[in-house]
């Protein structure tokens, strides 16, 4: 709980923080404006006065996973590459960092999809996110010399997605960290060859 509660931008900062981490660690049932509150280390009511509804408060978790990636990503999603090489341990990196460094967002991120399905402004956000990171992506494929890296990289981030799923969630927990390494770079490197040879 930290010492001097945060207040305006870094508020808000810190009240998704909490959310996003009590719907990877709880689930969506664990999360409710007083436990956020409570997570944040901010006096009661806090949440309520910025978020005021809970699909207020499930949107701005998934802004605040948007604005963190976006962060990790190259500017603009441009990157002038060349070679398959530098690309693929691009992507390679930045799938470990992303369990690494942020498995609770990806875990929250999958809580969030599922309840995004009966709930419509949620779903809006969810995809409008999915758009952009998206075209990050593209700019990314397009800099290898894909043909049409707009279309690539939906099917390309899927299946990146699938990865981050089984590791998070699923039966890839099992796996040692260098054998898990080594499938994220296997498939990043199947993926690059596929969509350059079409």
């Amino acid at each position: 709980m930290p010492s001097t509660p945060p207040r305006g931008d870094d508020r808000r900062a810190a009240i998704a923080d909490a959310a996003i981490h009590l719907v990877a660690t709880r689930g969506l049932r664990g999360l409710t404006h007083r436990a956020v509150d409570t997570e944040a280390g901010l006096p009661p009511g806090s949440t309520s006065y910025y978020l005021r509804t809970r699909d207020a408060l499930l949107t701005a978790c998934v802004s605040r996973m948007l604005e963190r990636d976006l962060a990790a990503q190259p500017p603009g999603g441009q990157l002038p590459l060349v070679q398959s090489a530098q690309v693929e341990a691009l992507l390679t990196q930045m799938m470990l960092g992303l369990v690494r460094d942020r498995a609770e967002d990806q875990l929250a991120r999958y809580e969030l999809s599922l309840e995004a399905s009966r709930r419509p402004e949620l779903l809006d956000a969810i995809t409008q996110g999915g758009r952009v990171l998206r075209e990050h992506l593209a700019g990314i494929l397009g800099g290898l010399g894909i043909r049409e890296p707009e279309q690539a990289a939906w099917p390309c981030a899927a299946m990146l997605d699938g990865l981050l799923w089984d590791r998070v969630a699923g039966a890839g927990r099992t796996l040692a960290d260098d054998a898990w390494e080594l499938s994220v770079r296997r498939a990043v490197a199947a993926l690059l060859t596929g969509f350059s040879a079409d």
